[in-house]
């Protein structure tokens, strides 16, 4: 980009600018605004955003600022993409409709079209993901496309060879492109890509991670198609490792790939992570992963954590925690329920508005497997869930109100049906497409359904629960725990009313801010609540 052009554009210009900017949010309810340097472009781009689900994005020749902004689209609801500039191209990653999209799922796919005003609106297809893949995200580089995708549920990435040559007629799918799978510790990896910022550069930097592999630091060189380890966080007390052969790309072993000197700690051996499948009410499969040790599970007596989120699309993160290590140790069970609500579009959308009451089922059902399949006894499954996670478990306790032998809710979201009728709170609008506009009666109706405060069973008893709140939480109001929590008190019965506690930050907002040893605290005060509310404690001193 010709950085110099832009920046005397906005020196000599800024009034005229600033005009144009508070236009365009004249036109939008409620913008962001994002103005990015492309990479190795001759366009600036402007991003305007209403709510989650309407984007709209401006570009700018620096060349030839007067010709002022170009809108790439006309916003459509439902309709997202992201833009990267590749010589004279923009890649577009969209869920835009397509006529050459012909499998059922539904997510992003890949387009383009020439970086000139009179192109811009003429989308061609340029690659799909195929059967049972979706993709994630892209990331755009001299020689190279990384793309993000998601594979029968499990996370991926690859790289193409860039430019791509396709017909002007044709898609093809990411398969006839010949793309290299990163190779992965396991298939239950997850991974987070570093500060990627050279266009010219061939290494792609990610830190990958699994919850029996602790972070690793790893160059991927899409050009000779190996990799190398730069860094693992070191378990102190936990020494083992693994032959690096057991690295894996696309399901088959790739040993070519692999410089025989390099090894990382893995924990395999004493720590089983599995990936089962539970169906849910309407036979719909669950993705549940399990971790626990090998070394001091009990089948069948073994207390055990199981924590679900379910909304926003968000997937849970699996990735390593050295916190678990303690319970783990002890013979705690550890589960991540993948309910409908998170994930990719098509599994997002099957989990909100009139469809939520699909996350309480899946939650219920991955916790009563972990019960019947004998990972953890009956009457010691804690659930955990934070923010929207608190409304998932607050709506599944009142449905199953003896499933659970405690709960942990974390700045839960459980008063849903009066705040979603206060829109001057800062997330009421926005979260209209998540959980539905209340201003109409079968939507309103659908979130009174299952609010965690509107649907507490008087005379039943609930579990113990540590609630906590902070009181300058601007996402979640601290009065909805306050209020849940006197609700249960009130009604519920009186003989487990003890057990239901409120701890409230009077300092921090809603990702409780405090630093490591902040951190520390609050996760000694849970695993203490967990091991007294389960009875662990007294069968320690037995």
């Amino acid at each position: 980009m010709k950085i110099n052009a832009l920046t005397e554009f906005l020196v000599e210009n800024w009034v005229l600018m600033w005009q144009m900017i508070c236009y365009l949010l004249k036109m939008i309810w409620v913008a962001v605004l994002i103005l990015q340097a492309q990479k190795m472009a001759s366009l600036s781009q402007l991003t305007l955003i209403r709510g989650l689900h309407l984007r709209k994005v401006y570009v700018m020749d620096a060349a030839n600022y007067k010709n002022g902004l170009m809108p790439v689209r006309k916003r459509v609801p439902g309709v997202q993409y992201f833009l990267e500039h590749h010589y004279g191209f923009f890649y577009i990653l969209t869920n835009a409709p397509s006529e050459n999209i012909t499998f059922a799922a539904e997510g992003y796919h890949l387009v383009r079209c020439r970086a000139e005003k009179s192109s811009l609106s003429t989308w061609q297809d340029v690659v799909l993901p195929g059967q049972d893949a979706t993709f994630q995200d892209m990331d755009m580089f001299h020689g190279h496309l990384v793309l993000s995708l998601q594979k029968e549920g499990l996370p991926m990435l690859c790289s193409i060879n860039m430019p791509i040559n396709v017909d002007n007629e044709q898609a093809k799918y990411i398969e006839d492109l010949n793309p290299w799978f990163f190779p992965l510790p396991s298939a239950l990896c997850s991974f987070l890509p570093a500060s990627n910022h050279d266009f010219a550069a061939s290494v792609y930097r990610l830190v990958v991670s699994s919850p029996v592999v602790p972070d690793l630091i790893v160059d991927y060189d899409m050009f000779k198609q190996k990799f190398t380890f730069l860094h693992q966080e070191e378990v102190i007390g936990l020494t083992a490792s693994t032959n690096p052969s057991r690295i894996l790309s696309n399901g088959e072993l790739h040993l070519e790939k692999v410089e025989t000197s390099q090894q990382w700690t893995d924990l395999s051996e004493t720590y089983s992570c599995e990936r089962r499948e539970v169906i849910s009410h309407d036979g719909v499969v669950i993705p549940l992963t399990i971790l626990y040790s090998r070394k001091v599970h009990s089948s069948g007596n073994s207390p055990g954590l199981i924590y679900g989120y379910g909304a926003y699309g968000e997937v849970l993160d699996k990735g390593w925690s050295a916190d678990r290590i303690s319970l783990l140790d002890r013979g705690w069970v550890i589960a991540y329920a993948d309910v409908r609500g998170g994930g990719d579009r098509a599994w997002h959308q099957a989990g909100t508005k009139m469809n939520k009451h699909n996350s309480f089922h899946d939650f219920a059902a991955c916790a009563i497997y972990l019960i019947s399949e004998g990972y953890v006894h009956k009457n010691q499954l804690v659930a955990i869930g934070c923010s929207a996670g608190g409304l998932l478990v607050g709506a599944t306790i009142n449905k199953y109100p003896d499933l659970f032998c405690a709960a942990i809710l974390k700045v839960p979201f459980l008063d849903i049906s009066n705040t979603m009728l206060d829109p001057s709170l800062p997330l009421t609008i926005l979260d209209y497409d998540e959980f539905g506009d209340p201003d109409v009666q079968e939507e309103f109706e659908t979130i009174h359904s299952y609010s965690p405060y509107d649907n507490i069973v008087p005379g039943v008893c609930y579990p113990s629960t540590l609630v906590t709140a902070s009181f300058h939480d601007s996402r979640v109001g601290v009065w909805e725990a306050a209020k849940w929590v006197a609700k249960v008190r009130e009604k519920t019965c009186q003989s487990c009313s003890p057990s239901v506690i409120l701890k409230t930050n009077m300092d921090g907002g809603h990702f409780s801010e405090g630093g490591c040893l902040k951190h520390c605290e609050d996760m000694a005060f849970e695993y203490a609540f967990l091991i007294k509310t389960t009875g662990f404690l007294h069968d320690a001193k037995q």
